[in-house]
């Protein structure tokens, strides 16, 4: 029997926790649980496990392609181009590098962690 069951928070070092928080829960809809200066959560409810944000002094964005990448979040989008767009308008950016041929989109977050847009109907296959 495995030792660790189910998954539930990806807890993401930044800068700012209260604005990576908001800038998530807009683009998630998820349910804001927790919030202050240090740190800041997400609740995904039954869609799968949350986020959470905290408050590194001195944080440094990773850098995409190059150096070390601390993470990244993958999020199945029924509407690559819409989600793009809409993204962008929250704050997210679109790094000149995209691998996968189209496949799907890297953006990054307002403080710099990538993360990919994958149109759900290819997640599905």
């Amino acid at each position: 029997m495995p030792v660790l069951e189910q998954l539930t928070t990806v807890v993401v070092d930044c800068a700012d926790p209260v604005a990576l928080a908001a800038f998530y829960q807009k683009a998630t809809g998820w349910e804001l649980t927790y919030s202050a200066e240090d740190f800041a959560s997400l609740s995904a409810d039954s869609r799968g496990p949350g986020l959470a944000f905290v408050r590194v002094e001195g944080y440094q964005a990773p850098k995409w392609p190059e150096g070390d990448k601390h993470l990244h979040l993958d999020f199945t989008v029924p509407d690559l181009d819409r989600a793009v767009e809409e993204l962008l308008a929250l704050g997210a950016s679109r790094p000149v590098f995209q691998p996968g041929e189209g496949q799907w989109v890297v953006l990054t977050d307002p403080q710099g962690h990538p993360f990919c847009l994958i149109p759900a109907t290819t997640a599905t296959n």
